[in-house]
């Protein structure tokens, strides 16, 4: 999938994209719950941040919280694999949506050309995937999974 950027998005006052300081499992369960996403085990949550390819965050400078999330995993060759998409409830929510593919597509494209992107995300989601040019299920694929 080529992405291509039709205008750079900017975060509201106060906020900024980190991929640097990885969130506590306890923080990224926090903010996937209030996302409408399933929490995790604290250690494989932890386990997986640490085995991503990159992750970014969405921040507040005053409070510190997390407001979004979202890793990679890829193989660097066929695919990329978006996970734990998510992001605060609220009226920045489409926006900071937005703003984490973007900044992960360029991201993407820069560093791993060529690499299938697949997502894992909420149904909150969906407006903002669908901008950045993802299709729902294309030509009846669905996605399985498997829980132990």
């Amino acid at each position: 999938m080529q992405y291509f950027s039709q205008k750079k998005l900017i975060l509201p006052e106060g906020y900024f994209i980190n991929s640097s300081q990885v969130p506590t499992a306890k923080d990224l369960n926090r903010l996937l719950v209030n996302s409408g996403c399933e929490s995790f085990p604290i250690q494989k949550l932890s386990l997986a941040i640490k085995s991503s390819n990159f992750f970014f965050t969405i921040q507040n400078e005053s409070k510190n919280n997390l407001y979004g999330f979202v890793r990679v995993t890829s193989d660097r060759g066929l695919n990329a694999n978006l996970w734990n998409l998510c992001a605060e409830k609220g009226n920045n929510q489409n926006l900071f949506y937005s703003i984490l593919l973007q900044v992960t597509l360029e991201k993407i494209n820069r560093e791993m050309p060529g690499c299938s992107i697949s997502v894992q995300a909420p149904v909150t989601s969906f407006k903002s995937l669908e901008e950045s040019g993802f299709i729902l299920d294309p030509n009846g694929i669905r996605v399985m999974s498997f829980k132990l």
